[in-house]
């Protein structure tokens, strides 16, 4: 195993975000000199026709010395959206397995019982 393969699995405090078919890897690591950076790890599913999958990854390596400009970048990012958009997520539509409800005045409310595939990520 090379050294940086290495490196890599020295995990020392990890959090995990599961969205649908993209799950976030939030991951402190030490460097060589034993001082700690962030990597951001997304990992997208892609179902084949024959039901095989995959996952592809990206990785972002987050610095120190850049803490303080993302984070604020990234608030300002998200309060942008938020506030020209609102919270509601209305990206489904545009999947190409949704398929568009209407319901009558008299229809009763029902909640959607959201399914997913849980997943084991050790083998990734």
């Amino acid at each position: 195993m090379r050294e940086n393969e290495m490196l890599e699995k020295e995990e020392i405090f990890s959090k995990v975000l599961r969205a649908g078919r993209r799950t976030y890897f939030f991951d402190v690591r030490a460097t060589k000199a034993d001082d700690y950076y962030i990597t951001i790890t997304e990992s997208k599913k892609f179902t084949e026709d024959d039901g095989s999958f995959h996952f592809k990854k990206h990785k972002i390596y987050l610095y120190k010395e850049d803490f303080a400009a993302f984070k604020d970048i990234l608030n300002e990012m998200t309060s942008y959206v938020l506030n020209h958009k609102g919270e509601e997520v209305i990206s489904e539509r545009h999947q190409k397995d949704f398929k568009k409800e209407y319901f009558s005045e008299k229809t009763e409310d029902v909640t959607s019982s959201g399914s997913f595939t849980d997943i084991d990520f050790d083998d990734i």
